[in-house]
């Protein structure tokens, strides 16, 4: 009776194993047609961004490119409209704009004032698990340092480029473009040519803002598009160590110019063509004039020096 009772036991066991097994593979199966479902609701993205302007055709020739490789792709202009040849503006904006797109995301980028030169095209991956197809010519200092680099192969694969004789100076149409689509189409990257060193990639010589006991020594590194807001390197937390409160005047040099301006939360704090220190949508300490342009108004054309003492001192 006993031996009975031990085999039905162990009969129900295996029963209730085999139906755990079969949920799990049934929750496994539930899970890939979700994840089926979303690819195919959510298409791989590809952001673009260039210095091309949209005045021609360059842009819709590149956007034909890649939705010739993978015509489902999407694809987001995060601008077209970087100031020609200035790699800084690129990276920036760069730095910018990845935090808001998710790990997948393919960014294209075209600021090339060495286009057809010795600098190489390349592909890389960061932390957040983004891809970056730029040349390699500092775009990626300001995300680098944030995210952390993590691999970097040369394109050099003739099946991830268009044409049978590359042109001099559109490496966007037929080297970015298309290896863009193919790492946006899931296609292997690390197909596309050898690897290189994250430490040999060419990084900006950019000056690192400087907090001590006498006060902050930053720059001002570009202008705000029309607006002439001055952009500077000094992140929020920086400045806000120097002791400043909302509402204060804050002793600044900029440009070797002494100016005492009001330290706000935004620009209707102070009267119109009135001049303001404020913290930017970015993170950073910006400059502006309330409803007016600071960098026209008083000259600034960055790179320029700027100074702020400690408050108090």
């Amino acid at each position: 009776m006993m031996n009975r009772q031990r085999s039905g036991c162990a009969a129900l066991q295996w029963v209730a194993a085999l139906c755990m097994v079969a949920l799990l593979m049934a929750a496994a199966s539930v899970r890939a047609m979700a994840a089926s479902d979303a690819a195919q609701k959510y298409p791989p993205t590809i952001v673009f961004m260039t210095d091309f302007g949209v005045v021609d055709d360059s842009v819709a020739i590149c956007r034909g490119v890649m939705y010739g490789i993978m015509p489902t792709v999407r694809i987001v202009d995060l601008t077209h409209q970087v100031t020609p040849f200035s790699i800084l503006d690129g990276a920036r904006f760069l730095y910018g704009a990845t935090p808001y797109f998710p790990a997948g995301t393919v960014f294209v980028v075209v600021v090339d004032p060495g286009v057809g030169s010795s600098r190489k095209a390349i592909i890389a991956r960061s932390g957040r698990g983004q891809f970056f197809v730029l040349p390699d010519n500092g775009l990626l200092t300001l995300v680098g340092q944030r995210d952390q680099i993590e691999a970097v192969r040369e394109i050099k694969n003739p099946d991830w480029m268009i044409g049978s004789k590359l042109s001099s100076t559109f490496h966007g149409r037929d080297i970015f473009s298309p290896a863009g689509a193919h790492v946006a189409r899931g296609d292997d990257w690390t197909k596309v040519g050898p690897e290189i060193p994250v430490k040999d990639m060419v990084r900006l010589d950019l000056k690192v803002a400087k907090l001590d006991e006498h006060g902050l020594s930053a720059t001002v590194i570009a202008t705000d598009g029309a607006f002439g807001n001055l952009v500077t390197n000094v992140d929020a937390d920086d400045f806000l160590k120097l002791g400043y409160q909302h509402g204060q005047t804050v002793p600044v040099t900029l440009g070797g110019k002494e100016m005492k301006i009001s330290f706000v939360k935004t620009f209707s704090d102070v009267p119109l063509g009135q001049p303001l220190l404020y913290i930017d949508s970015r993170g950073r300490l910006a400059v502006a004039l309330n409803q007016n342009n600071f960098a026209a108004t008083y000259g600034i054309k960055p790179p320029v020096a700027l100074v702020i003492p400690r408050a108090g001192k």
